[in-house]
């Protein structure tokens, strides 16, 4: 049996971890179960039995680790404690690595899978958001995007949802007035200064989209389904069917979208604005008129 160095003043007596050992071993316990009633990894346990303080960690640790011994066997834990501090000699115990003092409780340490989740939920919202902010739902490039912003602060909206029936009319709205002499003759874009502008059918297929260069004009083709408007300047575009020029679709600065291009639609506008004539004759501005260009699918659009 080894012992300690005899304190000054007093008898030889045993080490702390020798009376620990001594005192498991009568009782029948192994350094397993010893370690699992005190949470205190095994070779710790047996480094307090052998007296091998250089593979402990710091004295504070290492005495709790002898009260939680003691307690398990029975004994007095504060003398035990007491002791192995006198047989640690006072000085300090080189440490060649930290060591926490107990093992973490597995109930308040959030499992693997469920960090490996929030990172996945992380990793999607992220990805989601570069999604949106790439258009490659909204059919509208980052060219695109930042025309429109030229004019507006907000971003386009996605397109409409393809078979969304059209709009119908408010009970007791105006009816549109019958086609005339002046209003005989396909609905035609005008630009009058520069201006992002998209046409689009209600059903999600682009007929047009860019910037249009002041007096560029463009055609809506004949036999469009209720085609529909966006642009975010709307007193930068002059409108007319046929002869009959059509007020503007809305004030100044503002954002359009899903608004109608239909002969009806536009003519309704005219019957419906007082003052505003219904025909118009002469060049724009004085000048040749532009000659009309056709609307053509854009991007990947049927």
């Amino acid at each position: 049996m080894e012992h300690a160095e005899q304190p000054a003043g007093g008898a030889l007596r045993a080490r702390a971890g020798e009376r620990l050992r001594v005192a498991r071993e009568e009782q029948g316990l192994t350094l397993d179960e010893v370690s699992i009633h005190t949470r205190v990894p095994r070779r710790l346990l047996e480094a307090i039995e052998t007296g091998d303080h250089a593979a402990l960690p710091a004295p504070t640790y290492s005495a709790g680790f002898v009260k939680a011994y003691a307690q398990v066997l029975g004994l007095n834990p504060a003398e035990l404690s007491q002791q192995f501090r006198v047989d640690l000699g006072g000085h300090a115990v080189p440490r060649h690595r930290p060591e926490p003092f107990a093992p973490a409780d597995p109930a308040r340490v959030p499992s693997r899978l469920l960090a490996l989740v929030a990172l996945a939920i992380a990793l999607l919202i992220a990805l989601s958001y570069g999604v949106w902010r790439s258009g490659m739902f909204s059919g509208e490039g980052a060219d695109d995007r930042a025309r429109l912003a030229a004019g507006t602060d907000a971003l386009p909206p996605l397109q409409p949802e393809p078979g969304v029936p059209a709009q119908e009319p408010l009970a007791g709205a105006t009816p549109a007035p019958a086609p005339s002499a002046n209003s005989a003759g396909p609905v035609v874009l005008t630009a009058t200064e520069p201006v992002w502008v998209r046409v689009y059918e209600r059903s999600g297929r682009t007929l047009f989209t860019g910037e249009m260069p002041a007096g560029q004009r463009i055609e809506v083709p004949a036999d469009a389904v209720d085609p529909l408007i966006h642009t975010g300047r709307a007193e930068a575009l002059r409108i007319t069917v046929g002869a009959a020029e059509i007020p503007a679709l809305g004030p100044p600065s503002t954002r359009l979208r899903d608004v109608s291009l239909s002969r009806d639609a536009l003519l309704a506008r005219v019957a419906a604005t007082p003052g505003v004539p219904g025909a118009m004759t002469g060049g724009f501005d004085g000048d040749a008129p532009v000659p009309l260009l056709p609307l053509v699918p854009q991007g990947n659009n049927p």
